[in-house]
């Protein structure tokens, strides 16, 4: 009867030894929840920089046909729809607007000329929206990099 009793006492799972688990689980949840999440913003990020690329091809198809590449005020729209005064554009040279976003549905920094002597510069500034960032969803993605 007594061991019977003993075995009764130590049956079951104490507060404490539920919480120290909760709270274990919570860590690698946590944990792999942040994984996860930095693999999205890889991956967008890696759109992007593909996004530029093809932008970049595209920016020289304009330049073959019209002699030069748009200017800081046409911007990347001069690739959907005729800049006015341009006489030989003869695009549209991509689908859609769309194309001229980064993959945080934010409109692409474009400059002509660029800094430093490049023709042009197309930027990303990533999901925050400002330059520099350290993460691969704030980091810039620049079209020279």
């Amino acid at each position: 009867m007594n061991r019977t009793k003993s075995l009764r006492a130590h049956v079951g799972f104490t507060l404490i030894e539920i919480l120290i688990v909760v709270g274990i689980i919570a860590l690698i949840g946590t944990y792999a929840a942040s994984k996860v999440f930095e693999g999205g913003d890889n991956a967008k990020a890696k759109i992007t920089k593909s996004k530029i690329s093809g932008l970049v091809g595209t920016l020289d198809l304009f330049k073959l046909d019209v002699g030069r590449y748009p200017s800081t005020q046409e911007g990347l729209k001069a690739l959907v729809e005729a800049p006015s005064g341009v006489s030989k554009w003869n695009g549209p040279y991509l689908r859609n607007a769309d194309q001229i976003k980064d993959e945080w549905d934010n409109d692409f920094v474009y400059r002509s000329p660029g800094e430093l002597n490049r023709q042009f510069e197309i930027i990303s500034l990533g999901a925050d929206r400002k330059e520099g960032g350290d993460s691969p969803s704030t980091r810039d993605i620049k079209s020279w990099e």
